[in-house]
C-alpha cells in the first residue's frame, strides 16, 4: 500500500514539474496525442504555423466545396428544374476557377519557400556535432576544440536499467520515458547555433527530433548537415525515422539542453568520464523536478 502511494506521489509531482516547465521540461510522445511537441527552437515554431496556416486554407476550401455541392445538388436537381440548362461556356466562370486556385497555391508557396529556406541555411555555427548512426545506436562526436575529445555511444536503456535509475534518482515514469531514454545523452547549450554532421555506419538512419523541427537521412558515406538553436533548457527526445533494421523502433535520441554554466561543467566531466558525465545530467533532471515542485509552491 505504502510502495503504491509512494508511486502515485512521484507521479504527481513529476506532472507538475511538467506543467511549470523549466528545466524539467521534457518533449516527448504523449499517448493520443494530435499535434506537434511544444516548440523549443524557432525553426519548429515556424512549422506549427504552417501547419495551422495552410490547415486554415484547406478548411476553407473543404467547407465551400461543400457548400457549392449542396447548393447545386438542392438548386439545380431535376425536381427543381424540369429543363435542363443550354449553358456550355462561361469565360468569368473559367477565369475564376483557373486565377483563384493559383492565388491559393502563390499563399501557400511563399510561406513554404521562407521556411525552407530558414530550415536549410545555417547561421554561423557556435557548435558542431557529428552524429554517427549504427545499428542499433548513435555515437555522438564533438568537433571543435577543446570539446574534440568528447565522444560517446549512445543506446536505449533496458527496462532494468530504467527501473534501476528512476530508483537511484526518485524519477519518474514520464522522467525516464520508456523506449526513449538513453545510457549516454548529448547535451548542448541553449542559446547556441547547433551544427550537426549526420551520417551512418551501415545502413540507412535519419535523425528526427519533433521538438527541434530537424529530420535528417544518416547515409554511410555521406554527411547530411542540420541545425538547431534550442530556446529552452529541458530533456528532449526523438528517434531513428529511416527503417534500419529489426531494432529500428529501440533506437532513441536524447539531447538536454543546458545553461552555458552547466554545459561548461559536463564538457569538463565528459573529457576524462563520459559514465560521470551522463550520472551528472540525470541528476540535475532531478534537481530541476525538485526546483518547479518548490517554486509551484511558493506560489
Amino acid at each position: 500500500m505504502m510502495s503504491m502511494v509512494r508511486r502515485l506521489w512521484a507521479f504527481v509531482l513529476g506532472a507538475l514539474a511538467l506543467l511549470v516547465g523549466g528545466a524539467a521540461y521534457a518533449a516527448q510522445p504523449e499517448p493520443w496525442g494530435i499535434n506537434f511537441q511544444q516548440s523549443a527552437t524557432n525553426i519548429m515554431a515556424q512549422i506549427a504555423w504552417f501547419d495551422w496556416y495552410t490547415l486554415i486554407i484547406i478548411t476553407v476550401i473543404t467547407l465551400f466545396v461543400l457548400a457549392l455541392l449542396l447548393y447545386v445538388m438542392l438548386r439545380f436537381n431535376q425536381k427543381a428544374n424540369k429543363e435542363p440548362s443550354k449553358t456550355s461556356h462561361n469565360t468569368m466562370l473559367e477565369v475564376v476557377w483557373t486565377v483563384v486556385p493559383v492565388l491559393i497555391l502563390v499563399a501557400i508557396a511563399f510561406p513554404s519557400f521562407r521556411l525552407l529556406y530558414n530550415e536549410t541555411t545555417i547561421p554561423t555555427p557556435e557548435l558542431t556535432v557529428k552524429a554517427t548512426g549504427g545499428q542499433w545506436y548513435w555515437n555522438y562526436e564533438f568537433m571543435d576544440e577543446p570539446l574534440a575529445a568528447i565522444r560517446m555511444t549512445s543506446s536505449m536503456l533496458t527496462d532494468e536499467q530504467r527501473a534501476q535509475r528512476m530508483q537511484e534518482y526518485n524519477l519518474t515514469d514520464a522522467e525516464v520515458p520508456r523506449l526513449l531514454a538513453t545510457n549516454n545523452a548529448l547535451a548542448v547549450p541553449v542559446g547556441k547555433v547547433v551544427h550537426m554532421l549526420v551520417t551512418s555506419l551501415d545502413v540507412n538512419h535519419a535523425v528526427a527530433m519533433p521538438a527541434f523541427g530537424i529530420k535528417s537521412d544518416a547515409i554511410q558515406g555521406r554527411n547530411n548537415e542540420v541545425w538547431f538553436r534550442a530556446e529552452s533548457e529541458g530533456v528532449f527526445y526523438g528517434q531513428c525515422s529511416e527503417l534500419c533494421g529489426r531494432l529500428h523502433a529501440f533506437m532513441p535520441i536524447e539531447i538536454h539542453v543546458l545553461s552555458e554554466e552547466k554545459f561548461s561543467e559536463w564538457t569538463e566531466i565528459a573529457k576524462t568520464n563520459m559514465r560521470d558525465a551522463s550520472a551528472q545530467l540525470v541528476a540535475w533532471q532531478a534537481e530541476g523536478r525538485e526546483d518547479a515542485v518548490a517554486a509551484l509552491d511558493a506560489q
